[in-house]
């Protein structure tokens, strides 16, 4: 049995829901690469629709950067999640639009993801099961065999609710955004608030939740000892 690290130990004695917290949505956010690597195929395809107006040649150039963005990750290294999820949302996008044949259905998943995962926070938030508290648990060894330890925790619950609110709010935004706008079929503009309410607008509900966290001290419980 080999003893454990006293210093790993100390730094996690004194580690807090907050900063676990902070830790995990920097990650998520993916940094100034990743948020090129998720707008980019968004702003391509909406120039080359102004320029062509039409369906097929947007799809192909949108598809043409995200594998452009594959080969560039993999030269220089780092993690596909951000490059790949653009990938995937072209694949959608080209679904419906080529299936309806109208630019704007190319939008349309992203707004019905929106919805659901508002339905979600919302739920989680409901059932005590708030969607911020799996990302304490995310990644995290010292839960790797109790993967729900957290919610025995009351004031972490109570915190991870509390930033599970951003998220609803922030889907709510994009929804009440785009939704009209598709219905409108302003393609150009669904553009910008799909780029705009994407990156930039997590890392505003980032720094909502940074300022919810910068007086909190909740310590981070070893699941092990909440049996």
């Amino acid at each position: 049995m080999s003893e454990a690290d006293p210093a790993a130990e100390e730094v996690r004695a004194v580690q807090t829901v907050e900063a676990v917290i902070r830790s995990r949505l920097s990650e998520l956010l993916g940094g100034w690469y990743g948020s090129i690597e998720t707008a980019l195929p968004t702003a391509v395809f909406v120039v080359v629709w102004l320029w062509r107006d039409e369906v097929r040649p947007a799809l192909l150039a949108a598809a043409a950067i995200t594998l452009i963005l594959i080969g560039v990750r993999l030269a220089i290294g780092g993690s596909l999640r951000y490059v790949l999820s653009s990938l995937v949302g072209i694949a959608l996008a080209a679904f419906f639009a080529l299936r309806s044949g109208n630019a704007q259905d190319a939008f349309l998943p992203g707004i019905l993801a929106s919805m659901g995962y508002g339905v979600l926070a919302l739920v989680s938030i409901v059932t005590r099961w708030p969607m911020i508290g799996f990302l304490v648990a995310a990644g995290d060894p010292h839960y790797a065999e109790h993967p729900t330890a957290w919610r025995r925790d009351a004031p972490l619950v109570a915190v991870c609710a509390r930033l599970t609110w951003v998220l609803a709010a922030l889907f709510a935004i994009r929804v009440a955004i785009m939704l009209p706008l598709y219905l409108a079929a302003e393609v150009a503009w669904l553009g910008v608030a799909k780029i705009t309410l994407g990156w930039p607008a997590y890392l505003i509900a980032v720094l909502v939740m940074g300022i919810m966290l910068t007086t909190g001290r909740t310590p981070v419980q070893d699941p092990a000892t909440e049996e």
